[in-house]
Order: structure tokens, then C-alpha cells, then sequence
């Protein structure tokens, strides 16, 4: 190969792991995605430990089932499939823990996501305010449509791509995407009045 592993695609990764078994290939994948599936399944269900576990979930569930990827499809897309379905299912979980649960309380601190350029103190503690406001808003956003906006507005994917890792129709991503935008707004209208 001329290439080294760090300048393959990351289909050529995932090739080359399946062919090879290189642990390798395997680790800078993990390197690419791991950031922004934290940051993905983090806005889905908000929770940073909880957060974490997927993540690492996601991880395994790729090592373990590395030869059930088909290089038809984008490895991107793959893999949020992965962290999607985990993401759903844990707030499955939560909502029948939360049926017989006998107090349901919401006083836990939304962890901020970390922002590494450089601001003034006022303008951090601003941007942490608008940002744990964001986050409580996106999560009263009904879980079929906060998916899709997260997947669209915050991991910048292509309507092409939402369509492949939620397995829905291009119409109804866009019609989702547009319906939890609303919600969103509804939401946090009162944030941009001056």
C-alpha cells in the first residue's frame, strides 16, 4: 500500500479490517467517529454517562460485527445507524422506567459540551447558559423528530444520508426535520427576543 492507514477513507479502513483483522484500522475509525457520536447520541438523549456507554456500545457492536458492513453503503452512515438504534433504545428504556417510576425528577444538571476556542469569560457563561437551554429544549423535542434534527442541523449529514441510517423516506426526513425545527423554535423563541 502507499497510502498509510491514516490517509485511507474510511471505507478503505473498514476493508482493510475485515481483510486483516488490523486492530490498526479499527482504532483510527474509532479516533474519526468518536467525537461526533458523543456529540450526536449526546443531543439524542442528553445524558453524558449515559452518553458515554453508547458510544463504547457502538464501538463493540462495530468491532463484533465489522463483517456485517457492505461497502454499498457509506461507513458513516453505518455506524450512526448503530449509535441511532442504541440511542433509541435506551430512551425506550428510560420512558418504561419512567411509567413506574414513582418520582420523576428533572433537577439533574445538563452537562455542557465543551467549546475549545478561546472566549471571554462573559461570553462563556452566555454560551453555557444558551447552550444548557439549547439542550432542555432539544429534549422536550419529540424523539422522532429531535433524531433527524440532530443528525441534519448538528452532524451536518445530507438528507440522503438521514434517509439511510434512519431507514425512512427522503419526504418524510425532510417533513421530520422540518416539524422538530418547529418545535424547536416554538421552544426557544423567547431566547432570541431582545
Amino acid at each position: 500500500m502507499n497510502k498509510s492507514l491514516t490517509e485511507l477513507k474510511d471505507e478503505e479502513l473498514i476493508k482493510d479490517f475485515q481483510d486483516s483483522n488490523t486492530l490498526e484500522a479499527y482504532e483510527i475509525l474509532v479516533r474519526r467517529y468518536k467525537d461526533p457520536l458523543m456529540n450526536f447520541v449526546y443531543r439524542f438523549v442528553g445524558d453524558r454517562d449515559v452518553c458515554t456507554d453508547i458510544v463504547q456500545d457502538t464501538m463493540i457492536k462495530f468491532y463484533l460485527n465489522k463483517d456485517s458492513y457492505r461497502s454499498f453503503a457509506k461507513f458513516s452512515t453505518w455506524i450512526y445507524t448503530i449509535a441511532g438504534n442504541l440511542a433509541k433504545n435506551e430512551l425506550k428504556r428510560r420512558r418504561r422506567r419512567s411509567i413506574f417510576s414513582i418520582s420523576n425528577n428533572d433537577d439533574e444538571k445538563t452537562p455542557q459540551i465543551e467549546d475549545k476556542m478561546f472566549r471571554s469569560p462573559e461570553k462563556i457563561a452566555d454560551g453555557e447558559i444558551r447552550n444548557e437551554i439549547i439542550q432542555k429544549a432539544l429534549l422536550k423535542v419529540k424523539p422522532v423528530y429531535r433524531e433527524v434534527v440532530v443528525l441534519r442541523d448538528i452532524q451536518d449529514l445530507s438528507y440522503e444520508e438521514i434517509s439511510e441510517i434512519t431507514g425512512l423516506a427522503i419526504g418524510t426526513v425532510k417533513s421530520r426535520i422540518n416539524r422538530g425545527r418547529a418545535q424547536l423554535q416554538k421552544l426557544l423563541k423567547h431566547i432570541y427576543k431582545e
